[in-house]
């Protein structure tokens, strides 16, 4: 049996793989909606966040301050290696009692730290997706559990410079488009013109 938060990262997992593996190397230098971060870096991040999360999943330290260039390290096979490390990831929160309790030193309820890892595996893909015109539809449930978490922690994101401030909403914003403005980005950008 798993925890709820690993059902929510495996199927964040399986909506953000097929647009990974679909990432063509030309593409790692284009911008991206998060506006510090072309597509090279965000990924570094991302795999940051991955690894990084399934130590506090096990109660474990995870140091934050260095982002590691793991696209470098590990050359052509960095796509191969993000999808392992993203099963590692599912599978730390996946271990019963993993989302009970006090995680690492954030001092963060463990549901609330395992939502934070399901927030970066569902809005970093939309932004490798908007940076390279590829498709992405984020799982449904784990949008309904992320709803929540921007709205709780906005304010201390916020002030912690992880989120920008609330984007302005389209005019007839999905609920998707709805979190993202909550993060600060733009739900409507697009690629600038080559």
């Amino acid at each position: 049996m798993t925890t709820r938060t690993g059902e929510l990262l495996a199927a964040a997992r399986d909506r953000a793989l097929p647009l990974v593996h679909a990432l063509p190397d030309e593409a790692l230098e284009a911008p991206t909606p998060c506006a510090e971060y072309d597509v090279r870096n965000l990924l570094n991040h991302l795999f940051h966040v991955v690894v990084g999360f399934q130590a506090l999943a096990a109660r474990e330290e995870a140091d934050f301050s260095v982002t590691p260039d793991r696209l470098a390290e590990y050359g052509d096979g960095w796509r191969a290696r993000f999808e392992e490390e993203t099963e590692l990831l599912v599978s730390a929160w996946a271990v019963p009692g993993a989302d009970e309790g006090v995680a690492g030193s954030m001092n963060l309820p463990a549901r609330t730290v395992g939502a934070m890892a399901l927030l970066d595996l569902t809005v970093h893909p939309w932004d490798l997706a908007r940076a390279t015109g590829l498709p992405y539809t984020p799982d449904a449930e784990g949008l309904r559990a992320l709803e929540e978490l921007v709205a709780a922690m906005g304010p201390t994101a916020r002030k912690m410079g992880v989120f920008g401030e609330p984007a302005p909403m389209p005019a007839g914003a999905s609920a998707f488009e709805a979190l993202l403005a909550g993060t600060g980005r733009d739900p409507r950008w697009s690629r600038p013109e080559a």
